[in-house]
């Protein structure tokens, strides 16, 4: 009977990994660009074979996250009139140059650094269609931003924002809250004719109300499993000591 505790055992892992989920949704619910995640959960057979049974074999269901799941469709517009900020209408990602490689993500709220480097509110330059950084010369204080992502001065173009796509999304690794890394063998592809807006941002695509409503479910749930996991631990240690008191 040992089995049935691990089964609710196998349900308390898994709801603790998608209670922590649910909290990091909501604490990005104002995070520019932040897309929601959601466990997806399956059933693990395992099937015992042993001889005293009449049937031959006896399947135990247990508990077990599969994957994640992110919500990468497009989330609605802010206007905060910062002339560097950018939002993408359509799907795709700005490209980002990090101490660990190149990263992909939709923020779009964009500062300039020391050097004049356009760069990502972390620190991170923002990549043109070159590969290289976007540098806007100290005496160039006006900067507007095309829909087609050229970006510009009062004395011209100085480059073009690099916007890609993946054909599967899904499988992209996420880092921090609002950067991405291809999977292995995922390769980025150029987006021909990005949608740029300037002086605004994508918001987070979370529902605040939403998630709280599954933050206490899930709770209610890990409680109701963790009482019958001790009440289960309760009725073998009565089993153990009548089987003990009979032997005696």
């Amino acid at each position: 009977m040992e089995q049935v505790g691990y089964v609710a055992l196998s349900r308390l892992i898994a709801l603790t990994r998608q209670t922590e989920m649910t909290a990091h949704n909501m604490a990005n619910a104002n995070t520019p660009g932040f897309k929601a995640s959601r466990l997806v959960f399956g059933d693990y057979l395992l099937t015992q074979h042993r001889v005293a049974q009449p049937a031959g074999a006896r399947t135990i269901q247990f508990v077990q996250d599969r994957a994640t799941w992110r919500d990468h469709a497009v989330s609605p517009k802010s206007r905060t009139g910062n002339p560097l900020d950018v939002a993408l209408a359509s799907d795709g990602f700005l490209a980002f140059e990090t101490p660990r490689g190149e990263r992909f993500g939709r923020n779009g709220r964009l500062t300039l650094d020391p050097a004049g480097r356009i760069t990502s509110s972390e620190g991170f330059p923002v990549l043109s269609t070159t590969g290289q950084p976007l540098v806007v010369a100290p005496n160039e204080p006006s900067i507007s931003i095309a829909a087609d992502g050229t970006v510009s001065t009062q004395n011209g173009p100085i480059g073009r924002l690099r916007v890609v796509r993946f054909a599967e999304p899904q499988k992209l690794i996420a880092e921090g809250a609002t950067l991405y890394r291809p999977a292995e063998g995922q390769e980025p592809e150029p987006v021909a004719e990005p949608q740029v807006i300037q002086g605004m941002i994508e918001e987070s695509n979370v529902n605040p109300i939403l998630e709280l409503t599954l933050l206490i479910g899930q709770q209610r749930e890990f409680e109701f499993a963790a009482q019958f996991v001790e009440r289960e631990g309760e009725r073998r240690l009565q089993a153990i000591e009548r089987i003990l008191r009979r032997r005696n």
